[in-house]
This record gives structure tokens, sequence and C-alpha cells, in this order.
């Protein structure tokens, strides 16, 4: 099997199959659409002294379907839904209102085109289920038609937070007693130096879970200095990292958290909340852009992982792979070699109607790793535009980029 040692050759492979270079036309087939993209939702969004069509319109072109402000009141929520509304944005309602008179206040703004849903509570423990099902209930008895969100908990937050040891049964109750549309959870993995590999753990049960229940999942990227022992500013590696392990567990939703710096929407004396994409004073940050480019990279492959179904996820490396997780022992028929050499990957395999789909993420994101493919003439490869060509266009052997992720595509088998 010819293997490429050339640097340069590398890269050159590596720019067009992992990062959507320039192919013949001749050998690249039209992009397959799928209608609606993934969701993208903003956390900690457009202030509501900042209610302005322009500030929604540059919110929409860092490509965010969804946005979370904590508004003060209703009146301001009606203001930011007939702003979102006019950009094409959709908003999760958050005021005191909602808390306090759900049933009148979902009346007044259900009608409107921006309403996606209605925010509850962040990060419950499960001795509020009981109050949040009422709430939620109360809610839905005057408005059918858009969700309820609750973001739960990771499972290191501890017993006295979750209200049990087992995060199963947390996530599982939590479907139980709370109508929601889809499970939604939070984890920030992506440290300077190395990856949590508790991440995985918690990825593995919420997929489980939503899985064996018949919901979706939307999960996070950290676009923020969460702390000082986090990514300090946010890399695109990072964040593709975040993102595209999330798609390749199965996410229906990606979380941006935040949008707006938490210092000036959240808790000012937070110091280390800082170099989210729009800043405290309300100019772009670095971020801005990369969270643009990731977006991007997301909605145009939103038709091979919108819908699809999970068949298996794997990990490969040389080291103990992460808590309940599985190694990575077999591959699909038609692609006969993938290996990392000893680098630690993520390996999914997904179906979508008549094709299937192998995604490899790179685990690492501070360091390119090298893989070997080979597959038979059937399989594809997905370039980061979305654009299908022919796998056997390229070298055997390839790099991918640090946090980045390529993806094959392939017959389904019966």
């Amino acid at each position: 099997m010819k293997k490429t040692t050339c640097l340069s050759a590398l890269l050159l492979c590596l720019s067009v199959l992992c990062m959507g270079g320039n192919i013949e036309k001749s050998n690249t087939e039209v992009q397959p659409k799928s209608g609606e993209g993934i969701p993208i939702l903003a956390w900690y969004s457009i202030p509501a002294k900042e209610t302005t069509v322009e500030r929604y319109l540059e919110m929409k072109d860092a490509g965010i379907t969804h946005s979370l402000t904590f508004f003060g009141n209703l009146e301001d929520v009606k203001e930011a839904l007939d702003v979102a509304g006019k950009v094409g944005v959709k908003l999760l309602v958050s005021c005191p209102e909602l808390k306090n008179e759900p049933e009148k206040t979902v009346k007044e703004i259900m009608g409107h085109p921006a309403v996606a849903g209605y925010h509850l509570k962040d990060e419950p423990g499960m001795d509020l289920y009981p109050e949040l099902s009422a709430w939620a209930k109360r809610i839905r008895s005057v408005d059918g038609k858009h969700f309820c969100y609750v973001n739960l908990f990771p499972s290191f937050a501890g017993t006295k937070r979750l209200g049990t040891d087992d995060y199963g049964e947390y996530v599982q109750e939590y479907i139980n007693q709370i109508p929601i549309d889809f499970v939604s959870f939070d984890l920030y993995p992506v440290l300077k130096e190395e990856v949590d590999q508790r991440w995985y753990y918690n990825l593995e049960i919420i997929a489980k879970k939503a899985k064996e229940n018949d919901k979706p999942f939307w999960a996070f990227v950290l676009t923020t200095n969460y702390d000082n022992d986090h990514v300090t500013p946010q890399t695109l590696a990072a964040m593709r990292l975040q993102a595209f392990t999330d798609l390749a567990y199965g996410a229906q939703g990606i979380q941006y958290f935040t949008y707006w710096s938490a210092t000036s929407v959240n808790n000012p004396s937070r110091e280390d909340q800082r170099g989210a994409p729009i800043s405290a004073t309300g100019k772009r940050n670095v971020i801005y852009d990369r969270v643009r480019q990731l977006s991007r990279e997301i909605q145009d492959l939103a038709w091979v992982f919108k819908g699809a179904e999970v068949l298996s996820v794997r990990h490969t490396g040389v080291d103990e792979i992460p808590d309940g997780t599985v190694r990575l022992s077999s591959l699909p028929g038609p692609i006969k070699v993938l290996d990392t050499h000893g680098s630690a990957a993520i390996v999914s395999v997904l179906k979508k109607g008549e094709n299937s789909f192998l995604v490899l993420v790179n685990k690492n994101h501070l360091k390119p790793m090298p893989f070997t493919y080979y597959g038979n003439d059937s399989v594809k490869a997905i370039l980061k535009d979305g654009a299908v060509v022919p796998a056997n266009l390229y070298e055997s052997s390839m790099e991918l980029a640090p946090g980045d992720m390529t993806v094959f595509m392939f017959p389904s088998e019966e």
C-alpha cells in the first residue's frame, strides 16, 4: 500500500480532504440537500439594551439560529422577538413572567414566529424535577407546539447536586418526569494541555438514554474563557473537537456557551469569563470569526448528521480508552483499512437512508493525526463544504488537523 512520507504531500491531502480544498468539478458530485439544518443555540446572547436589527444580523451571520438571553421582563422579550423575527433567528424565551404567570405569558407570545421554546432551568437536581414537570405542563397546556428546555448537569457534579450517585438515573428521571422534546447537557472538556476524559462517559450515557427514549440530544461547545484551566482563548481546533465529537455521537443541536461575554450579562464579578465572540464592550473578538467558520462547517455537513442513526461509536489509541467507551475492533465492509497509528480518535458509523457514513475525529486539539485509509470503489469522501468525491482520489496515508474530522460515505449494508 503506497504511503506518502513527504510533508508537503500530506498537507496537500489534508487541505483537500479535511479542509474542503479545490477538486476537479468532473469528480465532484452535487451536494445533497436535507432542508432544515442543525440548530445552533447561543447562550447568554444579545442583551436587552442591544436589541437591534444590526445586532441580530451580526449573530445570524455567525451561523447562530437560536438565541437565549435572560431577559428582565416580558416587554423586553416581545421587542427581541420582533427584531429576531425580522432576521430569521428564533428565541428561547426566558423572563420572570414565564415563571410567575406561565399561562398568561405564553398566550401573549406563543403566536410569534420567532418563538422556538421556553427556557425553564439550567442544571437542576432531581429534587426540582417535580416542580419543573408541573411548570412545563402548565406551559404545554396552552402551547403544545413549542418546546420546554431544561439543561442538565454533567455526571461529576456530585451526588448532592444531582440528587443521586447514578448519572443514568439522573438523566432517565429527567426524561420520565419533565415533558421535554430533547435532552440537553453541558460539559466543557477541552483543557489547555488535555481533554477531560469524563466527557466521553457523559456522551455515552446521554446518547444511550436519548436513543432508548426516542429523543434527540443537544450538546455544547465552549466559546469563552470559562476558567483558568480551559483553552484561552478558544481555538478553532478546540471548538471543532467539541462540535464534531458531539455530532459523531449523534447530537442534533449544538449550543455555544457563550455568545456575548458573560461578564456583562451574567455575573460581572466573574473576571475569568471573557473572550466570548462578542466582548463585554460589544466588540467582536477573534472567536467571532472562528464561530462563524465552525457554524458554516456544521451546516455544510448537516445533510450527513441531521436525522442520522448512530450505529456505533468506537475509540482508538494505544493508551487506555475512556471509561464507558468501546475500543474499535471492526470496520464496515466497504472500509478495508483505517489505522490511526496509535493516535486517539473517535470512529463513528452513522446510517441515513440508503447511505452509511464513517466519521473520524482527531481527539487531540493540539497535534495533527496521521491515519491510513483504504476502501473499495463504492466509498466516497465528504469534503468540508459538503461536496462528495471518490475516496480513491486520495493517497492511503493522510493527516487530520487538530480536533478535526473527516467523513466517508458508502452504501448501507443490508
